[in-house]
């Protein structure tokens, strides 16, 4: 797998030096350079490259002015790469895969092909199954009312989060789903337990568990969401209820009306 890349910045050294960088990536292929963001979105929709890195601070058009005039196409993923860190928040808030200081260090960089790998993976995964899809349903539809009827949740799994990035006290934690050990709302807030460790994110239930995989995140109240993998023992309460004990020992209560969670451990 290529990933095509295009490099953007204002001073040539710094796209000299990661373009030399990335030469011990060989799945990668620059593809074109911009030095400013007005190039950069004319380069970006004549080559359709895979990844852009993309400098924030530029004369006219900065970093995020870019991927704004990129609104009507669809977006390659994005690395910023600058020298003043204070853009962070809003670099992941543009949905970055990841945010480098300059000068860009080889094992930071290393780090950030890996993610932008899975992330590619995820992307052409996605659309593999799309395109089968739609010539199923073209060539055999009855194939696809099963494939349909066989996946009731609808988005592969590998579109679900495998890291979320959380915004707290000033700080941006990017958290590994696997480490979730549950979630409690609290409000328009969820309290992010992760064993040792709480952290606050300000998102609604709702639109959490769209970005959870659902065979492993469930609702077992109105207000708390568990990783059923780190479940290691259901005890029987009153009433139809039950508490599931977690990895850290903590015990969840789970209502009655989210028994069918409970059922899956008994069978």
């Amino acid at each position: 797998m290529t990933i095509r890349t295009i490099l953007v910045d204002d001073e040539p050294l710094a796209t000299q030096g990661l373009q030399l960088r990335l030469q011990a990536h060989e799945d990668v292929e620059v593809v074109a350079t911009a030095a400013n963001g007005r190039e950069a979105i004319r380069q970006i929709k004549t080559h359709k490259p895979d990844l852009v890195f993309l400098d924030i601070q530029m004369p006219g058009f900065d970093g995020f002015s870019v991927i704004q005039g990129l609104m009507d196409v669809e977006p390659p993923l994005f690395v910023f790469v600058t020298a003043y860190g204070e853009h962070a928040l809003r670099a992941f808030d543009a949905q970055a895969v990841d945010y480098l200081m300059k000068p860009v260090d080889e094992d930071r960089l290393a780090a950030t092909m890996d993610r932008v790998r899975q992330r590619l993976a995820e992307r052409r995964g996605a659309e593999e199954t799309e395109r089968l899809k739609e010539a199923l349903a073209e060539h055999a539809p009855e194939a696809a009312e099963e494939l349909a009827d066989a996946a009731p949740e609808g988005p592969a799994a590998n579109r679900y989060e495998k890291m979320i990035n959380i915004k707290d006290q000033g700080q941006i934690f990017r958290v590994d789903v696997d480490t979730i050990e549950r979630i409690d709302a609290a409000g328009d807030y969820m309290c992010i337990q992760t064993g040792d460790n709480t952290l606050i994110l300000r998102e609604t239930m709702k639109d959490l568990e769209k970005r959870l995989d659902p065979r492993r995140f469930q609702r077992v109240h109105r207000s708390t969401i568990v990783n059923l993998d780190l479940v290691r023992q259901v005890k029987p309460h009153t009433n139809g209820e039950c508490f599931l004990v977690l990895d850290s020992g903590a015990q969840v209560k789970v209502s009655r009306s989210y028994r069918d969670v409970v059922a899956r451990f008994v069978h």
